[in-house]
């Protein structure tokens, strides 16, 4: 299947000097359980990484510390010499351990070393975008960014990085981001059920500044999930693209960035996202997080 970006739902938005489809694709998965080793299926990874750039994507989030290693490599392998409008994102402030833990890595040495990683498994000589991933599994934690994200600063002004910014973190954080220099994201954990962001959101859109949301699907209790499925069933779709186009109707300047191993689950989320939600489904889904 081969599209053009126009197609794709949700548009564009403006990140940083460059325009990105809204819906764009998280590489996460395409590394082995639990985000460590190798795929299972090598080449059905490629296929999936080729066929998001055939779609017209060209938004794709990624991290040296996903396989570790892996992920950025089958990109590499699938994709560069990288289309010209190929916008690729990645992260640093965690590792892995031996057990697939992601023990923080936020020294200044920590970081200089994850950004020439991330260089080097892409195969590029500048970073389109580096996000500060801050908190833990558990969530944003408070405390100051400033010296970690000095550092990326310093990165940034060597050439290493074209912009920033910065992940899993608390709107005083994004703040105190904001008040070092300028940043073209924020990605944090935010869906139907998860609202804690909702000021946030519409704070960053008033300023131009992406808000990139993880886990769509993520965290939600027993009851949230029966009452999307109702609402799915109702409009004879999954959960997930009824969540994925709730996202894109939240507001203009969140990008989307699902993961899949797989191609045909690829086109379902596409698919899924463009789904037309009428002012009363969209009432009823508001009610989930609320």
């Amino acid at each position: 299947m081969n599209t053009s970006s126009a197609s794709l739902p949700g548009g564009t938005w403006t990140l940083g000097d460059s325009s990105v489809t809204r819906f764009g694709y998280g590489a996460m998965q395409l590394a082995g359980p639990w985000v460590m080793g190798p795929p299972a299926d090598h080449d059905g990874a490629l296929a999936v990484l080729r066929e998001a750039v055939g779609l017209g994507i060209t938004h794709i989030d990624t991290s040296d510390a996903y396989g570790p290693r892996f992920t950025n490599e089958l990109i590499r392998e699938a994709l560069h010499p990288y289309p010209e409008q190929l916008f690729i994102a990645t992260k640093v402030g965690a590792t892995r351990d031996a057990q697939g833990g992601w023990p923080t890595a936020r020294r200044p040495e920590d970081l200089r070393k994850q950004v020439h990683e991330n260089l080097g498994s892409l195969g590029v000589d500048t970073l389109d975008l580096v996000n500060l991933r801050m908190g833990d599994a558990q969530g944003p934690r408070p405390g100051s960014i400033a010296e970690a994200f000095e550092t990326l600063v310093d990165l940034r002004q060597e050439g290493l990085i074209r912009h920033l910014g910065v992940s899993n973190v608390t709107a005083e954080q994004v703040a105190e981001a904001r008040g070092i220099a300028p940043i073209v994201c924020v990605q944090n954990m935010y869906n139907l059920a998860h609202r804690h962001d909702d000021d946030l959101v519409d704070h960053l859109a008033a300023d131009g500044i992406a808000y990139v949301p993880f886990f769509p699907l993520g965290g939600f209790t027993p009851l949230q999930s029966e009452a999307l499925s109702r609402v799915a069933n109702r409009l004879g779709t999954t959960p997930m693209s009824v969540a994925l186009a709730w996202l894109l109707r939240r507001s203009p300047n969140i990008l989307l960035i699902p993961g899949t191993s797989s191609t045909a689950h690829l086109r379902e989320n596409v698919a899924g996202a463009g789904l037309s939600l009428s002012d009363e489904d969209v009432t009823e889904l508001d009610g989930i997080g609320h």
